[in-house]
């Protein structure tokens, strides 16, 4: 349980001096599909937030279109520059929870208020002088990770397993939508049937799919991950009695109660925490706790983040109730350049988690400057 460790963390009121909001692309290597559509570049939101000397950073995984969820990288930059940082500019808090209970209150937008929390807790750890996963309550020096794999023919998806099989990487998971999946699903495992395989299906099926949905238990998949409704745990509830797979919910857990509901209804025997999606840390540590509770393992997803926000994911991962590989790849599978200086590259399946303080990466100026498309400076 991480309570008592993040309470433990204490110093003196930290001001926030200033911030800086970049709108940064990233062209992607290969284009990457799943069931929504197809990504070409990663386009986010870059926040800097200063104090005493010092920088935290932190990105935003919302999408240009609402397709995951609901929030837009538009909407997040103009509530960021327009609501948000002017409540935090010039005023000093206790610590992260604190911080959390100012923004709290603005309904949704959890992408939007994660990206100003995650930056101060970055933050908060530096002054510190600790790494971020000791104040988050972690203790790893490496996680372990697998990779996601977006739709493509059986002919790629094979050798691209192939490969990633004999890197190392503890899981490989396969998106899937009607049309693409008992196939793909059937080959894969028959290719390679001792890996630790899983089904993301990305809330492209329907509770009438449930016959189609339970053949996928003869390929012993780890789980199959939100097959239905972005915000139905009802149905997933449903649906788990008719399967023999565990489903492991994503886009539907946005907060401790949507956990809390889903853990209580068997909607989930498997979580995947997004820092992003569930509101920022403090939110993601009690969907921790609460998932230990029942015994119930988590994992980190992505979102095709830049080094920024994978430093992030890798050490919100060192945590204890972290059991299964999450999605924190090697950068270099997205990115023929990152932003940060640091190479977030996975050794035999193995992410080694970034050194120094805070989150343990450093902007790579000359290279950021030449993916910005805006700049924009703020001070108390």
């Amino acid at each position: 349980m991480t309570k008592g460790v993040i309470d433990a963390q204490t110093r003196a009121p930290l001001r926030i001096d200033g911030a800086e909001l970049r709108l940064v692309r990233l062209a992607l290597l290969t284009p990457f599909t799943i069931s929504t559509g197809t990504l070409y570049e990663k386009v986010f939101p870059l926040l800097t937030l200063h104090a005493d000397g010092l920088e935290g950073y932190a990105e935003g995984v919302m999408d240009p279109l609402p397709d995951y969820l609901e929030e837009t990288v538009s909407g997040a930059m103009d509530l960021t520059r327009t609501v948000l940082l002017p409540q935090i500019l010039g005023k000093s808090f206790d610590n992260p929870q604190a911080l959390h209970g100012l923004l709290a209150p603005w309904r949704g937008n959890f992408m939007t208020k994660a990206m100003v929390e995650m930056a101060f807790w970055d933050l908060w750890a530096k002054t510190l002088s600790l790494p971020l996963k000791t104040v988050l309550g972690g203790s790893a020096d490496a996680v372990d990770v697998g990779v996601s794999l977006g739709i493509a023919s059986v002919e790629e998806t094979i050798d691209r397993v192939a490969t990633y099989v004999a890197e190392g990487y503890k899981r490989i998971k396969l998106k899937i939508k009607p049309g693409h999946d008992l196939d793909i699903v059937r080959v894969v495992r028959a290719r390679f049937p001792h890996i630790h395989l899983t089904a993301d299906a990305n809330s492209a099926y329907s509770i009438a799919d449930s016959s189609l949905l339970a053949r996928l238990d003869e390929f012993d998949l780890d789980y199959i991950e939100q097959p239905l409704a972005w915000n139905d745990i009802h149905d997933h509830a449903v649906l788990q009695k008719r399967l023999k797979t565990p489903i492991c919910l994503d886009e539907s857990i946005r907060s401790p109660e949507d956990a809390r509901k889903a853990l209580q209804s068997d909607a989930a025997r498997v979580i995947n925490i997004k820092v992003g999606r569930s509101g920022g840390y403090v939110n993601s540590l009690r969907i921790h706790d609460l998932s230990e509770v029942f015994s119930v393992p988590v994992w980190c997803g992505g979102m095709l983040e830049s080094g920024v926000g994978r430093a992030h994911n890798i050490h919100l991962s060192t945590l204890s109730n972290f059991r299964k590989p999450g999605d924190t790849s090697s950068a270099s599978r997205y990115f023929q350049r990152d932003i940060v200086e640091q190479r977030l590259e996975a050794v035999d399946g193995r992410m080694p988690v970034p050194q120094g303080s805070g989150i343990g990466v450093t902007l790579d100026e000359d290279f950021l400057a030449h993916v910005t498309i805006s700049r924009e400076s703020f001070t108390a």
